[in-house]
């Protein structure tokens, strides 16, 4: 016997690894020691920080996977990846300087995960870090063929007295909403039950919107997850008055937007101040989800929070809508335990 008869294709990998280098090479920025191959990724501390402190954060991107791997479409779900990564380390206003994935699947096919990874290089090049290491697993017979997981790892670094940790939110400050992209990465199993149970199929067309009227239900929930690193951090740079932040996950604003408040403060929400995406209103529709229900599960077309000064407020939307990023006057930071009200 030998490892190709066991199921582990070692040439597969060596050729893998080959067709991702310049996807690699793409995302490289100041910093960056070494190349790909090695046994641990090397990344410089850059210089100009007085106290720097470093941020980290992980994740995955859930049972969308399930879809991509159904539609055969893997361009868009290393994008997912590197977002719920960026985005989580973007909240205590760090910048991301690098980011690691780990790639397991039954058995290795190069193109299928070149694909995977050229998603990966994209998000990481949207986010300003760098992609300087990882893992491919080949596990036959602990996934099936054409299977494949995620999961990413990205560290980031902040000046120690600008953390965003709460302290700075006040009574009285606005939350602006910054619009999603679409359903992002959470709530999929609750997705892929309405459309199996409603009798619809991945390549359906449903009537949703005019902006999605050319494309499947697949590729709707395939939209890739916003990433909001650079507008944010440029909105900080340039001396907006950001006092806190939020990436809307899995759990929606009722569990995400007071983690980010600190302590005896809560946020009333102004009712159908935003748009919310027609794919939200479809899915309640089709699964007979109550609103409750809708807001605990998904980002209901907000996918990050903005706490800012009163007097930030107008600014604020104006400098992201500048950017192509819809934002709304969703709430009031108010007195409390971190209710969330109004929703």
């Amino acid at each position: 016997m030998d490892y190709r008869q066991a199921g582990v294709d070692i040439e597969a990998g060596r050729t893998f690894v080959e067709q991702i280098r310049a996807l690699v090479d793409r995302t490289r920025r100041p910093g960056v020691m070494g190349n790909l191959g090695g046994f641990g990724g090397l990344f410089e501390l850059p210089t100009g920080y007085r106290q720097p402190v470093l941020v980290s954060g992980t994740d995955g991107v859930g049972t969308k996977l399930k879809l991509a791997q159904i539609c055969d479409r893997h361009d868009t779900v290393g994008i997912d990846l590197v977002a719920m990564c960026v985005n989580d380390v973007l909240t205590s206003g760090a910048e991301p300087l690098f980011f690691l994935d780990y790639l397991a699947t039954g058995k290795l096919n190069p193109d299928q995960l070149t694909e995977v990874v050229k998603g990966i290089a994209s998000g990481c090049e949207m986010a300003g870090c760098a992609l300087i290491g990882g893992e491919t697993a080949e596990m036959p017979g602990f996934y099936d063929d054409g299977e494949y997981d995620l999961a990413g790892f990205c560290v980031g670094i902040v000046e120690k007295d600008r953390i965003l940790n709460g302290r700075q939110v006040e009574i009285g400050d606005a939350a602006i909403g910054l619009a999603s992209s679409g359903v992002h990465s959470n709530g999929f199993s609750l997705v892929r039950k309405i459309v199996a149970d409603e009798g619809w199929n991945w390549s359906d067309r449903p009537n949703l919107s005019a902006a999605t009227a050319d494309l499947s239900l697949g590729e709707v929930l395939l939209t890739p997850t916003r990433i909001y690193v650079r507008p944010v951090l440029d909105a900080i740079r340039a001396g907006l008055d950001i006092h806190a932040l939020a990436h809307i996950t899995g759990g929606g604003i009722p569990e995400n937007l007071p983690r980010c408040l600190g302590e005896g403060k809560s946020v009333q929400i102004m009712p159908n101040s935003w748009d919310v995406l027609p794919i939200f209103t479809w899915l309640a529709e089709q699964g007979n989800v109550a609103r409750a229900e809708m807001f605990n599960t998904f980002n209901m077309g907000i996918g990050m929070v903005a706490i800012v000064a009163p007097s930030q407020r107008d600014g604020t939307i104006a400098w992201f809508e500048q950017r192509d990023i819809p934002a709304y006057h969703i709430g009031e930071v108010i007195e409390g335990n971190g209710e969330i009200a109004g929703l």
